[in-house]
């Protein structure tokens, strides 16, 4: 009787791992969710605006650097060295002005990045709360975005836990 028990104690514990592994990982679409939710897409179009203003900008300035340029290459065999000296630094200045509206926009931490955060973030933090719960009360020790997992080859749909999110969000199909 004890060989059985201790038998039966020993498969029971080899399955274990194979049982906690089933529902073990899970995987969402947050791209999918994202077009799902309203605020997502108000927040993408006020930063594609913003964007494009200041492309606008710099393009502006960089329109100038030509003109400035343009004009240089026009009249440089009428101009003095000092002039040609003063007309190239002229053109140097607007080229890192529009360089560094570029930067200050686009760059690291620039404008874009900045507001992104700032509308962008709360929804973010949002869906990360909704994930976190459905994790833990369907026992998921890992959740994969399969938009940002390169690794993903396959995952089979029956662990695309994006519409439970959606639906813990208050946005259900």
């Amino acid at each position: 009787m004890k060989k059985i028990i201790s038998l039966l104690t020993l498969v029971l514990l080899a399955s274990l791992p194979s049982l906690a592994q089933k529902n073990a990982v899970a995987i969402i679409d947050a791209n999918y969710i994202l077009r799902q939710i309203p605020a997502y897409e108000t927040a993408q179009e006020q930063l594609d605006k913003e964007s494009q203003k200041w492309r606008s900008e710099i393009e502006k300035v960089n329109a100038e650097a030509k003109t400035l340029y343009d004009n240089y290459q026009t009249e440089i065999a009428l101009l003095s060295p000092e002039m040609k000296v003063k007309r190239e630094n002229e053109i140097i200045e607007k080229e890192k002005q529009a360089q560094e509206l570029k930067r200050k926009y686009f760059g690291e931490n620039g404008e874009l990045f900045k507001k992104q955060s700032a509308l962008l973030k709360p929804i973010q933090d949002e869906i990360y709360t909704a994930v976190k719960s459905i994790a833990d009360k369907e026992g998921y020790a890992l959740v994969l975005d399969k938009n940002t997992t390169r690794s993903l080859i396959y995952a089979v749909p029956k662990i695309d836990i994006s519409d439970q999110v959606l639906t813990a969000l208050g946005y259900a199909k």
